[in-house]
């Protein structure tokens, strides 16, 4: 008998508040395309190439890792 443990889902009550607040007007957080239990990132608008906004604050992940 093998039984899995339910997956805890990220929900916008994981993020701190200053996550929040920095986040630019055309950004939000929503489920991950990637996985379904974390949010990711998305973008409600293009976004120019070249464009700054942070502080970033986590780990950097290559090209290939995402």
């Amino acid at each position: 008998n093998t039984s899995e443990s339910p997956v805890a889902v990220e929900t916008l009550d994981d993020v701190p508040e200053h996550v929040l607040r920095g986040l630019p007007e055309d950004v939000r957080l929503f489920p991950s395309a990637v996985d379904k239990s974390r949010l990711g990132v998305w973008a409600t608008k293009s976004i120019l190439k070249g464009k700054k906004f942070g502080p970033f604050v986590g780990d950097k992940k290559k090209r290939s890792q995402v």
